[in-house]
Formats: structure tokens, C-alpha cells, sequence
């Protein structure tokens, strides 16, 4: 039988951009929400993100001007910044490498050896990277002779990782907005901002990017800009 309470999370879950300025969302709801997130899929489960959660009336006040006036910026009662991490792939291998040698006892099994070669050799291959672009020729090299008779991942360069990790991320923020909606509020995912102030403002390295930032309230009628349409169906999904 198909869940229909799920289905009535995903027919709730709308983008809401302007938010009731009398309700306000708990911070239980948001911490459980990003607890929630952080089990979402993830590449090699290398979790290379971070969620910055603004709480401070006074932080909250910057967004607006930093997500361009959005209204739903404006009128959030709480809001999450999506950020990814690439430059952080050499301590969450290594975090991964230490939680797998924790669980071996004695010598490890093909699958355990498996494991530890691939946090400690094949993610430092697929990450690495150097000005001259180096790491980035011999993974493409190592694709295209492994790739040349039999179906092989195809590893590049930097444009490739960025790819990855803001493809995790974005599960993540996809997580958290369905808990929200089965929290009972809205959430507006937001692509409208200065990027180079919000990392600014959050004082984050070069090495990290923006996903997205999410606004939080309870939702009113005049957030929902009209019915939700979509390309029907059959214009989108093929069987083979």
C-alpha cells in the first residue's frame, strides 16, 4: 500500500515566501529537522557540508540585505545556511578511515581492507588537487584507460568535486525542508543572494560555497505564489 501520510508532506511542501510575523517555529523543530539532514545520503558518506543555523534576531536581520530583499528572507523566523565543504575531503577521510579500523579486531577481512583502501587511498585520488592540475590529469588518464573497454567512474577535475559535494548538500537541504513540512511549516529554499558576503558574514575559507540558504516560518496565503504545475509525466520519465 503507498504511504499516503508522505504523500501529504511532499503535496504540503511548498515554497512559501512570505511568512505569518505572529508564529513562530521552535527551535526543537530546526534542531531536529538538521538532525534529520545530517542522515540524508551523501557521496562515499564523506559529508563534506555544514549547516549554519541563525538564530539571533541580529544575525537574522543581515540576511535580508544579503538575499536581496527576498520577502521570505525578510519575514523568516528562522533561517539555515546550506554550505558545502570540498576543502574539508582530507579530515572526513580520515574520520571515515578511523571509524572503520575502530570496528576491526585483529587482521581485517577483504571487505574491511576494502574499506580502509578506499578512505585511504582512492578519496585522497579522487580529491586531491594542485595548481598545475596534476591529480586532475592522472585521474582523467586513469578513467580513460580503465574507461576504454569496460563501464569505469569517470573522475576529472575540480568542476567535477564541486559537482559531488553540492549534490550531497542539496540532499541534505531537500531533508530538512520535508521535515519542516512534517513539522507542520514551511520552508523557501533561496538562490538570490551575495554569496561573497554571506561567506563574509559566516566567516567561512575560500575553499567553501554557498548551496543554498533556506528560509523557515509558518506559511500564509499570500507566500504561495499560485497553483504548483509541473511537465507532465510523460514529457519526464522514460521507461526502458
Amino acid at each position: 500500500m503507498l504511504s499516503e501520510s508522505f504523500q501529504e508532506i511532499i503535496d504540503r511542501r511548498r515554497s512559501n515566501r512570505k511568512f505569518d510575523p505572529q508564529v513562530e517555529v521552535p527551535n526543537e523543530v530546526i534542531q531536529k529537522s538538521l538532525e534529520r539532514a545530517i542522515l540524508s545520503p551523501n557521496s562515499s558518506n564523506m559529508q563534506l557540508w555544514e549547516f549554519y543555523w541563525i538564530q539571533s534576531e541580529h544575525e537574522k536581520a543581515k540576511y535580508e540585505a544579503l538575499c536581496l530583499g527576498q520577502s521570505a528572507a525578510k519575514t523568516a523566523k528562522q533561517i539555515v545556511v546550506f554550505v558545502t565543504r570540498k576543502d574539508k575531503w582530507a579530515s572526513r577521510a580520515k574520520w571515515n578511515y578511523d571509524r572503520l579500523k575502530e570496528g576491526i579486531q585483529g587482521t581485517p577481512n577483504k571487505l574491511q581492507k576494502r574499506g580502509l583502501d578506499y578512505y585511504g587511498k582512492l578519496m585522497p585520488l579522487a580529491y586531491r588537487s594542485d595548481v598545475f592540475g596534476f591529480f586532475a590529469f592522472v585521474r582523467r588518464t586513469i578513467s580513460f584507460v580503465m574507461g576504454f573497454n569496460k563501464p569505469f567512474f569517470r573522475m576529472g577535475g575540480k568542476a567535477d568535486q564541486r559537482v559531488t559535494v553540492h549534490k550531497s548538500c542539496a540532499l541534505a537541504a531537500q531533508t530538512f525542508m520535508l521535515s519542516i513540512a512534517a513539522e507542520g511549516f514551511e520552508s523557501c529554499p533561496m538562490e538570490g543572494f551575495d554569496e561573497k558576503r554571506v561567506k563574509k558574514a559566516l566567516q567561512l575559507p575560500s575553499g567553501a560555497e554557498i548551496n543554498m540558504i533556506i528560509a523557515v516560518g509558518k506559511a500564509t496565503q499570500e507566500g504561495v505564489w499560485g497553483p504548483r504545475f509541473r511537465v507532465p509525466y510523460e514529457e519526464v520519465v522514460f521507461v526502458k
